[in-house]
């Protein structure tokens, strides 16, 4: 491991500090929460400019590895959770759990609504047709990480409204009381402002960036059976996707799993 600048090398002095820094944190030589030395420490122990060091500063905050506070300095950001968002359709409970996190789920409303418009659309019911309404907040490790809202059908999954989906998957739910089994779903991503409620339940300032996510899943026959809106803190939150290789015409293109071409655009969003 290089353990100082080689100011011989063709490569940017930033670059080198930033790829001694990045393996610091790697190898836990500085840990989550921890401060890194000043700038003015780092100026004296590596020979370079503070623009160097400001420079190898923005990288690793870019990459998300630091978080820097204004007049305290720079610390090794907790590491992000990552999400499956296009290689295997599970819900969140299953997806932290095979991954070795506690979850949590503090249910905020669970009951049966009329459909509004655009959730019919995407679920292709009538408007107005009886849906059940869930607004959960998902915690991991006791920390807030989403808010998801989910619409389901109610004559598919009757007396769903009373059941505690506190402590449970809603995807396991569906399949062990209803025989209800999700075979696909299309998903779309992007990227959001915190609103103030949001801010509040997810512990996090107004404005600060949230993954947006949206579905639509379905049963095997086509039948839509959920429709989803999630907001993910872009702090602590990072997806994963799975390219695959289709030959089409002789030719090897790549792809995504998943389609996102009738999803809402984002001023439709609940």
């Amino acid at each position: 491991m290089q353990q100082g600048i080689d100011f011989h090398s063709p490569i940017p002095f930033y670059v080198q500090l930033w790829d001694l820094l990045r393996e610091n944190i790697k190898q836990g030589v500085w840990r989550p929460g921890d401060q890194l030395p000043g700038e003015h420490a780092l100026c004296e122990q590596y020979g370079v400019s503070r623009t160097v060091v400001r420079q190898a500063l923005s990288e690793l905050e870019a990459e998300g590895l630091i978080v820097r506070r204004r007049g305290k300095g720079a610390f090794v950001a907790e590491p992000k959770i990552i999400e499956s968002l296009a290689q295997k359709l599970t819900g969140f409970y299953q997806d932290m759990s095979e991954r070795g996190l506690h979850t949590i789920t503090q249910v905020l409303a669970q009951e049966v609504i009329p459909a509004p418009a655009n959730v019919a659309r995407r679920l292709e019911i009538p408007a107005e047709t009886p849906v059940v309404y869930l607004h959960r907040l998902r915690f991991v490790n006791d920390e807030p990480i989403l808010l998801v809202t989910s619409y389901l059908p109610h004559v598919l999954c009757p007396g769903l409204e009373h059941i505690d989906l506190s402590n449970r998957s809603l995807y396991a739910c569906l399949e062990q009381t209803y025989g209800l089994v999700i075979a696909r779903g299309r998903r779309r991503i992007g990227a959001v402002a915190a609103d103030s409620e949001q801010a509040r339940l997810l512990g996090i300032d107004p404005g600060a960036p949230l993954l947006s996510l949206d579905s639509v899943s379905y049963l095997a026959d086509d039948t839509p059976i959920e429709y989803y809106h999630a907001v993910h803190r872009g702090d602590r939150s990072q997806f994963e996707v799975e390219l695959v290789r289709i030959r089409e015409q002789g030719q090897v293109r790549t792809t995504l799993r998943s389609t996102e071409n009738d999803l809402p655009n984002s001023n439709e969003l609940l």
